[in-house]
């Protein structure tokens, strides 16, 4: 008979082998060593609070031959199952009798893909549209606009294969507990995925890396006999009896569908546009926006590990910072980062002519020599109201547009960035001159004071330097920010009741960044599942 232990909050100091473990472990549970018959690691995180200690801490699973005595330590459990079984959701059965009614899924970012997946494995035929294009030409459109400043409005960082997630560090931590979790993190292993994601704290692919998976995940669902479409924008959701009925797309072409998954991102502003004028209910929404910061990633490291900087087992060092600034309006207000790239590069984000926004990324390997994050600025709707937004909607949207505009007009050659030193930015002087940086098409020095409002700037300002209590060589000369980082979240909800269906269109399931309910490519792939699982249930 066997026994299976989990235990909790073991620390591994980076010099340690994993190897010596199960030793340690039968040493806590009072076993002999051949007691135990196997211990993996199922969780580890880096507590790196005490730059003299920066060491791993573990949750491990351990097999045992032998019972331990009574009573186990506090940190042993005895389970019964693993924290590593990623058997499939029964929502999700493997057949279904689903006849020849089609739905249709709007968007291949991670709410879509995953929507797209959960139903064609489940027997229901699936009509996949993307406006933007495979990820191996949206690779290419992408180069062009780094490389020569030209925009493809429908094949860029935001459109295209995979979403705007494919194009950042390829982050999967999440605060959400559903039992979904597991599963998008198993299914992006089936696809190609290193399973270390199963286990690290902060697991994270890379843009190299989900490339490839989302290539994978697309020959999978043409397999599964998957109607997969590029270049399909569609222009109008078809409406029978208050129902979603089929849409219609940009060609003129009309698909029927029994359900429509809504999965659009967080950018597509002319959908949200087509489908508010249709009627669709719609909320305006708090987001942020800002700039964003690029450092050397070694200053990074040096701030975060102290003279542990370098070590292999480290890797690149990351943060993430909030900070509360009193402000005479709003009372408290938020600015934090956003989006953190370690080892990585900014890259122009837009997807409108005329207009500037970038965004950060980063390959598995972070083997770049900067580090940048967004630092963003809550935005509130009476923000909007004194900034002279007209209510609506779509306001928020009216706000991002005009700073992206201010971004591009600051600047000499399209889609290059308005930058600023941060030291700079904080005495409100502009020197004229930047730090390094590798931002493509090209940096060029700006007023970021007159580029963005300064109900934004005061606490933009303030928030750096909280941030540098907290990371003591944070503000430095060393550092540029860039403008405008805008598209941090959806500034619009699409309503919907606890079926997943639009309050307004039945048969319509707006989930993902774009709707409002997620903000990352678990928690969106998360969404997707709880759409499809709900369409799986009415057919059921």
């Amino acid at each position: 008979m066997n026994w299976r232990y989990r235990i909790a909050g073991l620390a591994l100091g980076l010099d340690e082998d994993e190897a010596a473990l199960p030793a340690t472990v039968a040493t806590l549970l009072d076993l002999p060593s051949a007691a135990i018959r196997e211990c993996r690691v199922v969780r580890r995180a880096l507590d790196a609070r005490r730059k003299s200690d920066i060491h791993f801490v573990c949750t491990l699973e351990c097999v045992s031959g032998q019972a331990a005595p009574e009573p186990l330590p506090p940190q042993v459990t005895l389970v019964s199952d693993s924290v590593l079984d990623v058997s499939r959701p029964d929502a999700f059965p493997l057949a279904l009798a689903s006849g020849k009614e089609r739905v249709v899924v709007i968007g291949a970012g991670p709410a879509g893909l995953f929507a797209a997946l959960a139903l064609a494995e489940a027997g229901i035929n699936v009509t996949l549209l993307e406006r933007g294009q495979p990820v191996e030409v949206r690779m290419r459109d992408i180069g062009r606009l780094r490389a020569h400043g030209e925009l493809d409005g429908e094949s860029n960082i935001c459109f295209g294969e995979g979403g705007a997630g494919t194009y950042t560090d390829g982050k999967l931590y999440t605060r959400i507990k559903h039992p979904f979790v597991r599963w998008v993190l198993a299914t992006f292993v089936r696809f190609g995925a290193a399973p270390d994601i199963l286990v690290d704290a902060h697991p994270h692919l890379g843009t190299d890396r989900l490339v490839h998976i989302v290539r994978e995940q697309r020959k999978h669902l043409l397999h599964l006999g998957v109607d997969y479409r590029f270049g399909a924008r569609v222009v109008a959701v078809e409406m029978r009896d208050g129902a979603a009925a089929g849409v219609v797309l940009a060609s003129g072409e009309h698909i029927e569908a029994s359900d429509v998954v809504l999965a659009i991102g967080h950018s597509a502003r002319d959908t949200f546009a087509q489908l508010l004028h249709q009627g669709l209910p719609m909320q305006a929404k708090d987001f942020a926006v800002g700039v964003r910061a690029e450092h050397p990633q070694a200053l990074i490291d040096a701030i975060q590990f102290g003279r542990m900087a370098g070590h292999p087992k480290l890797g690149a060092g990351e943060y993430s910072l909030t900070h509360q600034v009193e402000d005479v309006h709003s009372g408290r207000r938020g600015v934090y980062s956003f989006c953190m790239c370690p080892g990585g590069i900014i890259v122009p984000s837009p997807t409108e002519p005329g207009m500037m926004a970038i965004n950060g990324m980063s390959n598995a390997k972070r083997s770049s020599p900067f580090a940048n994050a967004g630092v963003v600025v809550q935005v509130t709707q009476a923000d909007l109201d004194r900034h002279g937004v007209a209510p609506g909607p779509l306001r928020g949207i009216e706000l991002q547009r005009e700073l992206e505009r201010r971004a591009y007009e600051a600047v000499s050659r399209p889609y290059a960035a308005p930058a600023m030193r941060l030291t700079d930015f904080l005495t409100g002087k502009p020197s004229g001159s930047l730090a390094p940086t590798r931002f493509r098409p090209g940096a060029e020095p700006a007023d970021l004071h007159a580029i963005l409002p300064r109900w934004l700037t005061r606490p933009l300002a303030a928030g750096l330097k909280g941030f540098d209590q907290k990371m003591r060589g944070y503000v430095t000369d060393e550092a540029n920010l860039l403008a405008v980082e805008s598209r941090t979240s959806s500034p619009v909800r699409i309503p919907r009741g606890a079926d997943m269906q639009s309050e307004g269109f039945s048969r319509l399931y707006p989930v993902g960044e774009g709707a409002g309910y997620a903000g990352g490519i678990v928690s969106a792939a998360v969404d997707g599942l709880k759409a499809a699982e709900a369409i799986i249930a009415r057919r059921g």
